[in-house]
């Protein structure tokens, strides 16, 4: 007898089929909507009424096209994070998974493909949810920006495999607060000198940070993978802090990885 478990995704209270979720993840991976109808065996206008449809759902859009092809913002991130992660632990079994943040994405994109390793599972979220897929037995590897993070997590193997600094836009005491990086490590600063400041906000969102005329901090690793210069009130070396891979044993693709991303001397 052979059983197994699906699930639906509900947003906004509207149903999302797992064949549109599983059309969603194919154009995430391949950067395309004729690569992900070519991968998945259906038509480009299929592909395209799909992701409409999930656009439909969540009254907005979820994918940028950009001259390399079809990207997934924010939104899409998200949903797609869900349902990666629901996915996961329906699952018996699950491919070899890897959990970063979009501070290290690009970074861990450009190692997969150095490595060739194409049935890897990449999970884009935060250092809080990616050790919690971590502990659930769903990642095998994570890449965790705040170190703060890692007193909690010390049930794992870690090794350090670069640093990073973090531009400070000081725009008043209103603060946004990125979802993403050594957002703690920030603050502590902040409190240490003992500056007065407001979170009023929070945001997943790269371009709602940049554009939003509030005080916040972000990794300048972020801001040159996206060719973006930027002032910082204070000398990014300040609020320097350590990027930490995290996995449960070494092993043959364990250290691979950790070889790969060190060669690449994120400082």
């Amino acid at each position: 007898m052979d059983i197994s478990v699906r699930t639906e995704q509900m947003i906004n209270g509207h149903v999302v089929t797992n064949r549109q979720l599983e059309t969603l993840a194919a154009v995430a991976k391949t950067g395309s909507m004729t690569a992900a109808a070519k991968k998945l065996g259906i038509s480009v206008p299929v592909v395209h009424r799909y992701i409409s449809a999930i656009e439909a759902a969540a009254g907005l859009p979820i994918t940028v096209s950009t001259p390399a092809g079809t990207k997934l913002n924010d939104e899409g991130r998200s949903i797609l994070e869900t349902y990666v992660t629901t996915e996961l632990r329906c699952s018996d079994d699950h491919n070899f998974t890897i959990c970063c943040s979009p501070v290290t994405e690009d970074l861990m994109m450009s190692v997969l493909s150095a490595l060739k390793m194409t049935d890897v599972e990449l999970v884009i979220s935060d250092d809080e949810h990616n050790i919690r897929m971590m502990r659930e037995n769903l990642a095998d590897f994570a890449v965790i920006d705040d170190p703060l993070y890692l007193f909690d997590a010390d049930e794992f193997d870690g090794i350090e495999i670069g640093y990073m600094g973090m531009v400070f836009v000081d725009n008043g005491p209103l603060f946004i607060r990125y979802r993403y990086g050594a957002q703690r490590v920030a603050f502590m600063f902040l409190d240490t000198m003992d500056r007065k400041y407001i979170i009023d906000s929070e945001t997943f969102s790269l371009p709602e940070l940049l554009g939003s005329k509030k005080s916040y901090f972000v990794d300048e690793f972020l801001l040159l993978r996206k060719g973006i210069k930027m002032k910082s009130a204070v000398d990014p070396k300040v609020l320097r802090h350590a990027i930490t891979a995290i996995y449960r044993k070494e092993d043959k693709t364990i250290n691979r990885l950790v070889k790969a991303l060190q060669t690449r001397n994120i400082r």
